[in-house]
């Protein structure tokens, strides 16, 4: 770190309560992609996005049973940049650090998207830079305070999510219970899970293709691995963070939208719009769309305001090690690195263009989320990869955990398969076909890059 003034905050100070961690690991469960997208994951594949979901939550809750045991298997590990360094070399902690920086900006950006996309709602004719350019203003202010503020502000964020799909579920039973019928004629039935081309009503294409979408969904699941330096206590807040993901994944994913389909057929629902927005429409009640739509803007703030959480901290990380400016290492008065955080805000800007060149908000949204899904599988991976090392070269280190991984080094093999098979699923759409080369391009890229400055530095 650069020399500073002796009142200079010279670390990140851990003010995240379990309350906070708690409820930021749950946010970061529940993404954007959840609102927006499920739309279009329930249009390509009906009923089996039920098992999608359930899949890609299985696969990454041992993701994160990996991750966790390697962040509490050394003291001096303060996210998973640390892991990459020790287990793979210093070049993958620089590859790993900026894909993730990106991978946040990316999402982001989907998520300013989105927001737009909410916001045209209520003004269809407004243009895309107000809103954009209000959410990044109001985001800055916020997490330029304390990271007490921060994990206060995602606290309720995350509350307001999980109010808006309990009362989702709760609305949808009683539209279930009565019968409702919705514009089209259709009645609210448990049978409509099946009545209507069956679970698979699209066939086995069109189960494999739901993964494009909903693999977005879950980005942000490993945020918590990024709080460990700012978390009190982390040897009892992490674990119980991560066990509890199963039981999200269950209500939030599962449960929210087998309500959902329940109440409207699976092939009635409108890819562009959010299906939550539409159910609640049907309750009759002339404020029950306008408040959840507000909701959902919420929840797309909140995975703008994790993701900018999380950049400014892997910036100010790569300038101590020396892959940023010196700059970056700087901290605010208020122990907040502000010059990376600032970074991070600019580069979100990019959504202006995309708006500004794209199609539509849908067509926008699928090619950002499958380039930042694609992001998140190469820093899975590159978990997965140094979790495999760190099995080979401290066998007791696991043996004595006392958060192992169940199946230990087998399922770490058997998510790289699954990961694989993720890109293959993302490459099988023309649109998102584009954001899978983009980001493998990138990650190409940086990792060359890296390998080089490491060799450099061997020389040197």
């Amino acid at each position: 770190m650069t020399a500073s003034p002796p009142s200079q905050p010279r670390e990140l100070q851990r003010q995240l309560t379990n309350r906070h961690i708690q409820l930021i690991a749950i946010g970061g469960a529940i993404g954007t992609g959840l609102f927006m997208g499920s739309g279009k994951t329930i249009a390509l594949a009906g009923p089996s996005i039920l098992l999608v979901y359930a899949i890609i939550g299985a696969a990454l809750f041992l993701f994160m049973r990996c991750m966790g045991e390697l962040l509490l298997a050394n003291p001096h590990f303060h996210s998973f940049s640390d892991i990459a360094e020790k287990y793979l070399g210093h070049w993958a902690r620089f590859a790993m650090s900026w894909t993730y920086w990106l991978c946040w900006i990316v999402t982001g950006v989907a998520d300013l998207i989105a927001i737009t996309g909410y916001f045209r709602f209520w003004w269809p004719e407004l243009p895309s830079w107000i809103p954009i350019l209000g959410t990044i203003a109001l985001l800055f202010v916020l997490n330029a305070l304390t990271v007490k503020a921060f994990g206060e502000t995602e606290f309720w964020f995350a509350l307001i999510k999980i109010v808006a799909i309990v009362a989702l579920i709760v609305v949808g039973i009683v539209l279930i219970c009565i019968g409702a019928t919705n514009d089209s004629g259709s009645t609210a039935a448990v049978s409509n899970l099946w009545e209507h081309g069956g679970i698979f009503p699209n066939g086995f294409t069109g189960f494999v293709t739901g993964f494009q979408i909903a693999l977005f969904a879950f980005v942000g699941v490993e945020l918590v691995g990024t709080t460990v330096a700012e978390t009190k206590d982390p040897e009892k807040v992490l674990p119980k963070a991560v066990n509890s993901i199963p039981l999200r994944i269950g209500l939030f994913y599962i449960g929210s939208l087998t309500v959902i389909m329940m109440v409207t057929p699976w092939n009635e629902i409108v890819p562009e719009n959010s299906p939550f927005v539409t159910m609640f429409a049907l309750t009759g009640l002339p404020a029950a769309a306008t408040i959840v739509n507000l909701v959902v803007i919420t929840s797309a703030a909140s995975s703008a305001n994790s993701g900018i959480y999380s950049t400014s901290r892997m910036v100010y990380g790569l300038a101590q090690s020396g892959d940023a400016h010196r700059a970056f290492a700087r901290l605010s008065p208020r122990q907040v690195p502000r010059n990376a955080l600032t970074l991070s805000c600019i580069f979100l800007l990019s959504a202006l263009i995309l708006m500004a060149t794209g199609d539509g908000v849908l067509e926008a949204f699928t090619l950002v989320t499958s380039t930042s899904a694609t992001l998140f599988v190469a820093v899975w991976t590159a978990i997965i990869c140094s979790y495999l090392v760190y099995r080979r070269r401290e066998p007791q280190a696991h043996e004595r955990s006392a958060f192992p991984t169940p199946g230990g080094s087998a399922t770490a093999i058997g998510l790289l398969a699954f990961f694989a098979l993720m890109c293959v699923a993302l490459s099988l759409a023309a649109d998102t076909r584009g954001g899978l080369i983009a980001a493998l391009v990138w990650v190409a890229g940086i990792c060359i890059v890296g390998v080089l400055r490491q060799r450099k530095a061997a020389e040197d």
